[in-house]
């Protein structure tokens, strides 16, 4: 049996508390990242297009983990036989149906976020006789928001392999190489020190490619004297980290590049300082974009200054505008200010910040 097993177990009984706050009898969860949260099974899908299961979490304490037969030997090495359900197909509403309905779930909610539209269609065709369906939002991703010792331990130690990385990588950016390479360079080097897999796709991109924030390393070949951006972020024992760093390719940084990073890093400055308990994260964004607007600058921050991390690269909760959430400890949040010219180039420099007690720490 797994040994996380009990640590899945709790955190099923943390979700139950709220889905008896939202009204719930029980939630279909779909979305990978949150069924590997809840149960231990499987982080990602085989593809995007095709799930590898389904967990049912009920306010009864009876839960289901809904999968195929592919993965039954890998299911059973952590969930009971006798809560495995195997079905055939894509995972046909009818067999979840009728578990439900033996249950007594009166009221089940589905992950809106995490299901096509085809999906609840048919949930809604087989099951409306059975259960009331509601769709729900973000109920295990509030939980997932504060992170434990444990996951901030994992995090901090992706983050100081990225910083490893960052600190080894003026020995491969080099004139003449090709961004593609460069970022082969970057993924090798985080699979030879024990990380399985990329966060996400590595990002190198020089002279003008470093104004697309998420620019696809292709033949363009790093030059002397240019600028080059990379953002790279390693998954280690499940949990990510994302970094950015922009480098200059030479001794003799040009002044607009000198200005582009000191303004870059002086908006991430402002932002981290505030970063506390019981900021709204839209207060952190003001704090850099504010600084943009003093420089009249504004009009090339074209992104939100940055976003939770954990088991994804992208999760809760978000540093832009819009975003009134109070930070509270145990949040870890990437902050990323970044300009952009399209004819020139672009600056970015990303740190990952934990929210503590009495303020927060950069990782």
């Amino acid at each position: 049996m797994n040994p996380d097993t009990k640590l899945h177990a709790a955190r099923r009984d943390r979700l139950r508390a709220v889905l008896r706050r939202e009204g719930l009898s029980a939630l279909l969860v779909s979305q990978s990242a949150n069924r590997y949260y809840l149960s231990g099974f499987a982080l990602h899908n085989p593809q995007e297009n095709e799930s590898a299961g389904m967990l049912l979490v009920t306010t009864g304490g009876v839960d289901l983990l809904f999968t195929d037969s592919r993965y039954r030997d890998e299911a059973l090495r952590l969930w009971p036989e006798a809560g495995l359900r195997i079905y055939r197909g894509n995972t046909p509403p009818s067999t979840i149906g009728e578990s439900v309905s033996s249950l007594g779930a009166g009221v089940l909610g589905l992950e809106a976020r995490g299901i096509s539209l085809d999906f609840f269609d048919q949930c809604a065709a087989s099951l409306s006789a059975l259960v009331e369906i509601r769709r729900t939002y973000g109920l295990i991703e509030e939980l997932r928001c504060i992170k434990s010792p444990d996951e901030l331990e994992r995090i901090g130690a992706a983050c100081a392999l990225n910083h490893a990385m960052m600190a080894w990588l003026p020995s491969v950016a080099l004139p003449g190489r090709s961004e593609a390479a460069v970022a082969w360079d970057i993924e090798k080097f985080f699979r030879e020190r024990g990380a399985p897999e990329t966060a996400f796709a590595v990002i190198v991109g020089r002279g003008p490619n470093a104004a697309l924030p998420h620019c696809v390393p292709g033949g363009d070949r790093l030059q002397q004297d240019d600028l080059v951006l990379v953002d790279a972020g390693c998954r280690l024992r499940d949990y990510c980290s994302d970094q950015t760093r922009t480098l200059w390719l030479g001794p003799n940084p040009s002044a607009r590049f000198r200005d582009t990073l000191q303004a870059v890093q002086e908006a991430q400055r402002r932002a981290v300082a505030l970063i506390r308990p019981g900021i709204p994260c839209c207060e952190v964004f003001q704090a850099a974009w504010d600084y943009f607007v003093q420089l009249g600058v504004s009009d090339a921050f074209t992104h939100g200054l940055g976003h939770g991390i954990g088991l994804e690269t992208h999760e809760g909760p978000n540093l832009n505008h819009a975003n009134a959430l109070l930070l509270e400890p145990g949040m870890v949040v990437t902050v990323e200010p970044g300009l952009y010219d399209p004819a020139w180039g672009g600056v970015r420099w990303e740190h990952m910040v934990v929210v503590t007690e009495d303020g927060n720490r950069v990782l």
